[in-house]
């Protein structure tokens, strides 16, 4: 995400896990702040510098926490990783908007390319409604898989 057309996403992830963070002071104190945010830099020390004293630290944390701080810190992070789903669905609108106003081609994955590349290998229009009147489509629904939980276990 190092791109220059992704640093609105950036600041916007930034700015929300600020306000998160703002939010768990206010809601339930520094102390739980403090232990999050210690959870969260010695995570990302681990992850980019592949650091084992940062892992085992990590590992420290986690194993000695009650059940109580354990839950709020899960409930954090996956706030977190809901907000971050969020500025990510937010981006992709912000890009999609731009490339419609810039007259961009069809990116790939959309329909309008498929129609667009299916034009240029020859199918007419009647070709692929023959198709389409053909087909047998059938919905199948499934959790999205960047989906973090489903909404009836976050009512809890």
């Amino acid at each position: 995400m190092q791109k220059s057309k992704d640093l609105p996403l950036q600041e916007d992830i930034r700015w929300l896990g600020r306000l998160l963070g703002e939010t768990v002071r206010d809601q339930q104190g520094e102390t739980v702040f403090n232990l999050i945010e210690t959870i969260r830099r010695t995570s990302v020390q681990f992850h980019r510098e592949d650091d084992l004293q940062a892992k085992q630290a990590l590992e420290d944390i986690l194993l000695s926490l009650d059940p109580t701080s354990a839950v709020q810190v899960i409930r954090a992070f996956s706030y977190f990783s809901h907000l971050a789903n969020i500025a990510e669905d937010h981006h992709h609108i912000r890009r999609t908007r731009h490339h419609a106003i810039a007259g961009s081609k069809p990116r790939r994955g959309t329909i309008a390319n498929a129609l667009s590349r299916a034009a240029k290998a020859g199918h007419s229009a009647a070709d692929l409604k023959a198709f389409f009147d053909a087909a047998q489509i059938s919905p199948v629904l499934t959790a999205h898989p960047t989906e973090v939980r489903r909404r009836s276990m976050m009512r809890r």
